[in-house]
């Protein structure tokens, strides 16, 4: 992938990334900017995401439905999303438009007008998202989680806000967070597909060239700690997910905490899949992940169950990770190893994944790491390195804990720690 790629850094900092795809005739173009939810002051909770949704609600030039028409008119789509350490603001559109993407993408960044009425009305747009986010269990369940792993800090918190805080942020309060926290060196430009590096480049230049370049974003660092949240509600399913200390993307495990959670739980070979599932029949749905972030990570586990399956289900998970640090078999690594090269591979046919997986790596790292050298560092993890990296994992940290759903006879949370204790 990176053969083909140029970047060059504009004079107030911005970097440029043209990532050409010879036989595409579509091209993702994309603003990635190195802020999110961990970045809020305590008193702005959610503001991350309120501005990546204002941006759309009209500039000095264009109404919130000019913009709307103007991208849908050549059968495009824009779009962003808030993170807890990014934000990112993207259009997919046909070759011919990827000057149009350019100008929609600096002018909602650029010249928005963050309109009171609108900011008004987005105000209780996202608190129905809120209310959203409440009616879903299995993805609430990980909100409890973050606040049990992070309690009491920015990290904690949810991305989305709480309908108070969220209504609370003026206008003025976002132009102040724009400017403070969209420094052009904090800012990524990413065009994957249909691109000609050198007109997007001068089209860069004349669009963001005067960007004001900023200062670098602080944030304060990640501290894992072990602690449970439990929401009793009235449910056919008892949603639970717990995680341990991780590690950071820069970190030399990186690699092996990807290929660990595969095996551990990433697939239908897996065997958390085949033990709890398959042999045992105590869920429907379970998996494990491996999250990093630029100073941490967690290790994670998610399952639903019937209530009465619950504590079942728990040790079994206990069990596979105790017992993966003992027995974990070059055939497993071999799966996981392939499943993961496999993601990667079949990311590079998708402009939107290429501009994505770019713009984080030169965000995290300073480069777009090239596809042999992450293909290598995933062959690079072993058995061995599987199971030495799984006894570390209940040896780093005791284990945040999130239960949703009608939890009332679950095992209280030090019975549940001492099940992952190693003996």
């Amino acid at each position: 992938m990176t053969e083909l790629i140029e970047m060059r850094t504009l004079s107030n900092g911005l970097r440029v990334v043209a990532d050409p795809m010879p036989v595409i005739q579509t091209a993702t173009i994309g603003v990635w900017v190195n802020v999110g939810a961990r970045h809020e002051p305590h008193d702005l909770h959610g503001i991350s995401h309120l501005l990546e949704h204002m941006a759309f609600k009209g500039t000095n030039s264009r109404s919130a439905r000019d913009i709307a028409e103007s991208i849908e008119a050549v059968g495009g789509y824009l779009n962003a999303f808030t993170s807890r350490e990014q934000t990112a603001y993207y259009a997919r559109v046909l070759k011919a438009d990827i000057p149009l993407a350019v100008d929609l993408l600096a002018d909602i960044l650029g010249q928005s007008t963050f309109d009171a009425q609108e900011l008004a009305r987005e105000q209780e747009v996202i608190v129905q998202e809120i209310g959203e986010a409440l009616d879903a269990p299995d993805d609430l369940v990980f909100d409890h989680l973050q606040e049990a792993a992070y309690a009491g800090q920015i990290l904690g918190r949810t991305i989305l806000g709480t309908p108070d805080s969220v209504r609370a942020i003026g206008s003025d309060t976002l132009r102040a967070y724009l400017t403070n926290h969209y420094g052009a060196g904090e800012m990524v430009l990413v065009g994957s597909g249909a691109i000609e590096p050198q007109a997007f480049f001068d089209l860069a230049e004349k669009h963001f060239g005067r960007w004001h370049s900023g200062v670098a974003n602080g944030h304060a660092p990640a501290e894992f700690k072990a602690g449970e949240k439990r929401e009793i509600r009235k449910l056919e399913q008892a949603h639970l997910a717990l995680a341990f200390d991780g590690v950071s993307y820069d970190h030399p495990d990186s690699y092996t905490s990807q290929v660990y959670a595969t095996v551990l739980g990433g697939g239908m070979s897996s065997r958390l899949f085949q033990e709890a599932r398959e042999k045992r029949g105590l869920c429907y749905s379970i998996f494990s992940y491996a999250g990093s972030m630029i100073d941490g990570g967690s290790l994670g586990v998610y399952a639903g169950t019937s209530p009465k399956d619950a504590n079942a289900l728990i040790s079994v998970v206990a069990e596979q990770m105790h017992a993966l640090g003992q027995n974990a078999t070059e055939a497993e690594a071999a799966r996981a190893r392939a499943q993961l090269k496999a993601g990667l591979l079949m990311g590079l046919e998708s402009p939107s994944q290429r501009a994505e997986q770019i713009a984080r790596q030169i965000l995290i790292f300073g480069r777009a790491i090239p596809i042999p050298e992450m293909i290598a560092k995933v062959d690079a993890v072993d058995a061995d390195r599987v199971r030495h990296f799984a006894r570390q994992v209940t040896q780093k940290s005791k284990p945040a804990f999130a239960a949703l759903g009608p939890v009332a006879k679950l095992d209280r949370f030090n019975t549940i720690v001492e099940r992952f204790a190693q003996s």
